[in-house]
């Protein structure tokens, strides 16, 4: 699944595939499902506390502000084949400041949509 989001006036093609994980285990040599998962729940909870408190934004730990950097930078080689061999670093100098909060959701999104159930479990 592709999705395509604009960063810093430019449009980054991300991919979120059953390959991804992989890339992700290759390149950043972490798992990226316990990381997302955990990257997800911080997000929600931090979501949740926003309306009430609008310092809440600035709550996201580093662990997950280098999760979000290193998963993003993975989805957006495995949508880029031909991107020069970079490190997450050397791709994020590549962007101007731009808001993790308008960007994190919407790659949330694209991992979430890429792991729904589509069958049906046999056993109940």
């Amino acid at each position: 699944m592709d999705k395509v989001i604009e960063i810093d006036g430019r449009e980054v093609k991300f991919r979120a595939t059953a390959r991804t994980p992989r890339l992700y285990r290759v390149l950043i040599m972490r798992d990226l499902i316990k990381d997302m998962n955990s990257l997800s729940k911080n997000y929600r909870k931090i979501a949740e506390k926003k309306d009430n408190d609008p310092d809440a934004l600035d709550s996201l730990s580093i662990e997950d502000l280098t999760i979000f950097e290193n998963a993003a930078f993975v989805m957006a080689k495995h949508a880029n084949p031909e991107m020069p061999e970079k490190t997450p670093d050397e791709w994020l100098d590549g962007f101007d400041m731009f808001s993790v909060w308008e960007i994190l959701p919407q790659l949330l999104e694209l991992w979430h949509m890429n792991n729904v159930q589509t069958s049906q479990p046999k056993k109940k």
